[in-house]
């Protein structure tokens, strides 16, 4: 048996979502059939008004309603510092723990040749011109994530960066805190170790 047009549409739609199957956007479509009018009506509102209203901020590519954005026109922040992450909402992650007070600077994704995506997929000229015109930057903490394409990504703006006589840092990797080393994996433990630090 076949499903009416609206709620095979419906089922299409959330199928173009990141890790959502057949099985979990038909459940998601009857869901939706079920919520009251003014929820549905509110839903599909706030997912015109996201894609309306939101863009990227011309300094750092953060997802932003004005331009700049409230980072970057904060000017109690730290100028000297930009912490480089793969997308937007990991400025987020950043922002919760309320111990950074730098700038930030968004790729919009990783250098992945499987993909076919390069360098000049990403938002790196645009991290190098800002960098070039601000003499106030001082350091480049790169956190990117730690799987291959993150590493090489990471690599590839290190090069980049460091002849201009800026600071490039990374991240530390390793155990997280409460963790037991016996269930670590190899790499983990590799990274814990060469990050030591001094007590």
């Amino acid at each position: 048996m076949q499903y009416p047009e609206p709620i095979a549409q419906l089922i299409d739609s959330y199928m173009k979502l990141p890790g959502i199957g057949q099985k979990s956007a038909t459940r998601l479509a009857f869901f939706t059939i079920d919520m009251a009018q003014d929820d549905v009506t509110a839903f599909s509102k706030a997912l015109i008004s996201a894609k309306r209203d939101l863009h990227f901020c011309s300094i750092c590519g953060n997802i932003t309603e004005s331009d700049p954005c409230t980072i970057c026109a904060d000017k109690t922040r730290d100028q000297s510092h930009v912490l480089v992450v793969e997308q937007a909402k990991d400025i987020m992650v950043m922002e919760r723990m309320k111990e950074y007070h730098g700038l930030y600077h968004v790729l919009h994704g990783v250098m992945s040749p499987i993909e076919g995506k390069g360098p000049e997929d990403l938002n790196i000229t645009s991290l190098i011109n800002r960098l070039q015109k601000n003499p106030a930057i001082k350091e480049v903490i790169i956190a990117t994530n730690a799987t291959p394409e993150g590493e090489a990504t990471a690599m590839y703006l290190s090069r980049l960066i460091k002849p201009a006589g800026i600071k490039v840092t990374r991240l530390a990797h390793g155990l997280s805190v409460g963790s037991d080393i016996e269930y670590a994996d190899e790499m983990t433990l590799f990274k814990a170790v060469e990050g030591r630090t001094e007590m």
